[in-house]
């Protein structure tokens, strides 16, 4: 069952990682999981202190020459009558200064604990979603 718009965004806001999709110049897809926060349309997620083999992130090279982006939330469950997926579709920005990063993380630490006592300190990524999208086994399993 398509699932509307609102209720595709409530089930990814209650979601605790989501899966990113970036894409370079030369089109080539980039998946990695991240933690997010989301106010209203707009959804951020940080570079934080978890261990990384450079700071010179793909994700945030492919959306300085392309900045639309796709998040993925999913559910599987061996009982298929339970399963379901959630898509946000947007526009994506690096955030490098400290005024414009303050908000998010603010978010980001309400949502994840391990932020409250170590809030990330890499740049964020702001994406305004654009499309709001998701299917589900049933309307009221979540």
């Amino acid at each position: 069952m398509r699932l509307t718009s609102d209720t595709a965004r409530a089930r990814f806001i209650d979601a605790r990682a989501a899966t990113l999709a970036t894409a370079g110049a030369d089109g080539r897809p980039h998946i990695v999981p991240v933690t997010f926060a989301v106010a209203g349309d707009v959804i951020v997620f940080a570079v934080d202190h978890k261990p990384k083999t450079t700071t010179d992130l793909r994700r945030l090279r492919n959306i300085v020459v392309n900045p639309s982006v796709s998040f993925l939330v999913d559910v599987y469950d061996e009982d298929w009558g339970r399963l379901w997926w959630v898509r946000a579709d947007g526009d994506a920005a690096v955030l490098a200064d400290p005024g414009e990063c303050a908000e998010p993380l603010r978010w980001l630490c309400a949502k994840y604990p391990q932020y409250q006592a170590r809030p990330p300190s890499g740049v964020v990524v702001r994406t305004d979603v654009t499309a709001w999208s998701g299917w589900s086994a049933s309307q009221t399993d979540r």
